[in-house]
C-alpha cells in the first residue's frame, strides 16, 4: 500500500480532487476555496486537528496560483478556523452546534415586554384614505422646503457629515422655543428642549428618565397605542384610565390604590376621542401629581390644528413648577418620513437629565434639522400652518355632512374641534376590526376604535377617520363603501 503525501487523507481528498469554477460570471478562485474550506470546517468534513496540505501542494493540484492559497489561509487563520504552525496548518478546535435532526433546545423566544405589544395594523405604505394622523401631503410646499435644505447644505459644508449635538441643533432648539412661546404659551429655555427622532422616541425617553421598572403608568383609555408601547417597552405596570367628554377622568381610589410614576395624556385633542381635557381637570392633575411625585407626558401630537379659536394654551406653561413633560411632532405639521419631535424637559430636571440624553441620543439629522430651523424662522413653517388649518376646517366640515348622508347605518360622531379626525362609534352589531380589515380591501384605512381600549369589556368599538390626507371629493363614494361594508358584516 503506497502512503499518502503529508496532509492527505480521507477527510481532505475533496480539497484536491474537486475542481474550482473558472467562469467569468461567477466567484473568484480565492473566494470559492475560502468558502470550502470554511464550510468543511464547520460542517465537520475537516474535523479539530485535520492537518491541511501545504500552500504549494494545494496550489498545484487546484491549478491556481500559490498566493491564492496562501491568502486564503491567512484570512482562515484570522477568523480562528485554522491554526499555522512549524509542523503543519491544523484545524481549530470549535464549538459548533449540534447536526441536523439532533434534538437541540430551542432559542430563547422575545422579551415577555415585547410579546405585550400590540401591532396596530399594517405600515410603512402609502397612506389610503381616512388614514388617521397623515397630514395633506400633497399640499405641502415642497418648493420652500427645498430651498431651506440647499441652502443648509451649500452652506453648511462637511462639517454637518459628522454627529450633532446629541439633544439636538441649537438653531432648531431655539426656533422651536420661539414657536411654543407665540402659539402654545410655553415658558421654557432652550436647555429644556430636547430634538428627538419622533415623538416616539421623545415617549421612551420620558419613561427612561424618571421611572423603573415595575412602576405604574396610566394612559388614557381608549388612548394613543404608541403611549401604551413606549410604557409596555420600559417594564412598566400600565393601569387604563376611562375618558369621558372632558378628557382623562380620575377618581379619588385611583390615587389611594394604584398612584401613578407617570401619566400620559394628549390634553388638547385626546386621541381617539377628540376630547379636550377642562382646566379644572388639569390644574387637578397637576396638583395631585405634585402631591404624590408623579410626572406627566403632554402629548400635544395636533394641537397646532384648532378648528375653532386659537390654540390651546399647554399644561407645562399652566402653572410654575408643573411636573409636565411636552412632547411635540413635526410629523403631522410637516410630514411623517422627516422624523424629528420635541421634548420639554421639565426645569427641574435639566441639570440631572442632560447627561442622561447625552449618552441615550446621537445627534442625527442634521441638515433636515438646520433646514426645519430656517423653514420655522423664515415665516414658512407658519404660513404653512395656517394653510393647513383653513384645509382642515374646510375638510372636517365637509365630512360630517357627507357622513349624514352617505353613512346610513346607525353611528354617533365624536370629536372634531381640532386636528385630522374624527371618531364614528357603532353598535355592537358591526365589529370594527372584521370592518377595518374590509376596508383596506377597498382602499381605505380607517382605525378600529376597540384596538386603542386595553379595558376589557368597556365596549369602545368604532373607526378613527382620518381626513387630513383625503380630498373632500372622495368622501361620498368610500362612505357609501364603508357603509355597504357595514350592513355586510352586521
Amino acid at each position: 500500500m503506497e502512503p499518502r503525501e503529508e496532509g492527505r487523507g480521507p477527510q481532505s481528498d475533496f480539497l484536491l480532487q474537486e475542481p474550482l469554477s473558472r467562469e467569468r460570471a461567477g466567484d473568484s478562485l480565492q473566494k470559492q476555496l475560502l468558502h470550502r474550506l470554511r464550510s468543511a470546517v464547520l460542517d465537520g468534513r475537516l474535523p479539530a486537528g485535520s492537518r491541511l496540505p501545504g500552500s504549494r501542494a494545494l496550489a498545484e493540484s487546484l491549478g491556481v496560483s500559490r498566493n491564492t492559497v496562501t491568502l486564503v489561509y491567512e484570512v482562515l487563520s484570522t477568523e480562528g478556523y485554522i491554526e499555522p504552525s512549524r509542523q503543519g496548518t491544523r484545524v481549530a478546535a470549535l464549538a459548533r452546534p449540534e447536526p441536523a435532526g439532533h434534538p437541540r433546545p430551542a432559542p430563547a423566544g422575545l422579551a415577555r415586554r415585547a410579546g405585550r405589544i400590540r401591532r396596530s395594523g399594517p405600515g410603512g405604505e402609502a397612506a389610503p384614505a381616512f388614514a388617521p394622523g397623515v397630514p395633506a401631503l400633497a399640499r405641502f410646499p415642497l418648493a420652500a422646503w427645498r430651498r431651506s435644505l440647499d441652502r443648509v447644505l451649500r452652506h453648511g459644508g462637511t462639517e454637518l457629515l459628522s454627529y450633532g449635538p446629541p439633544r439636538g441643533e441649537l438653531a432648531l432648539r431655539t426656533a422651536v422655543l420661539h414657536h411654543l412661546a407665540l402659539a402654545r404659551g410655553m415658558r421654557c429655555t432652550p436647555e429644556q428642549i430636547v430634538i428627538t427622532e419622533g415623538a416616539q422616541e421623545a415617549l421612551a425617553l420620558c419613561v427612561r428618565l424618571v421611572t423603573d421598572p415595575g412602576d405604574t403608568a396610566w394612559v388614557e383609555d381608549p388612548g394613543y397605542r404608541g403611549a401604551q408601547t413606549a410604557l409596555t417597552c420600559g417594564d412598566l405596570t400600565v393601569v387604563p384610565v376611562p375618558v369621558d367628554g372632558e378628557g382623562l377622568r380620575t377618581t379619588a381610589s385611583d390615587w389611594a390604590d394604584r398612584p401613578p410614576r407617570l401619566v400620559c395624556t394628549s390634553p388638547a385633542h385626546q386621541y381617539p376621542t377628540g376630547a379636550v381635557l377642562t382646566a379644572s381637570r388639569r390644574l387637578d392633575l397637576i396638583e395631585k401629581c405634585l402631591l404624590h411625585g408623579a410626572w406627566i407626558v403632554e402629548d400635544d401630537y395636533d394641537g397646532e390644528f384648532r378648528h375653532s379659536g386659537e390654540p390651546l394654551a399647554c399644561m407645562q406653561g399652566l402653572t410654575p413648577g408643573a411636573p409636565v413633560f411636552y412632547v411635540g411632532t413635526f410629523s403631522k405639521t410637516m410630514f411623517p418620513s422627516l422624523r424629528l419631535g420635541f421634548l420639554v424637559l421639565p426645569e427641574p430636571l435639566v441639570g440631572p437629565a442632560a447627561p442622561v440624553a447625552d449618552e441615550l441620543l446621537r445627534g442625527g439629522h442634521r441638515n433636515e434639522q438646520l433646514a426645519l430651523a430656517h423653514f420655522m424662522e423664515s415665516g414658512q413653517y407658519s404660513r404653512h400652518l395656517a394653510r393647513m388649518r383653513r384645509l382642515y376646517r374646510r375638510r372636517r366640515d365637509a365630512l360630517r355632512p357627507a357622513l349624514a348622508e352617505h353613512f346610513d347605518v346607525p353611528h354617533t360622531v365624536t370629536g372634531g374641534d381640532s386636528g385630522m379626525h374624527l371618531t364614528v362609534r357603532l353598535p355592537p352589531t358591526a365589529p370594527d376590526q372584521p370592518l377595518a380589515r374590509a376596508a383596506r380591501r377597498h382602499g381605505m384605512a380607517p382605525r378600529p376604535l376597540s384596538q386603542h381600549s386595553l379595558l376589557p369589556g368597556a365596549g369602545h368599538n368604532g373607526l378613527v377617520l382620518g381626513y387630513g390626507n383625503t380630498p373632500e371629493s372622495a368622501f361620498a363614494p368610500k362612505l357609501r363603501q364603508l357603509a355597504k361594508l357595514v350592513r355586510e358584516l352586521s
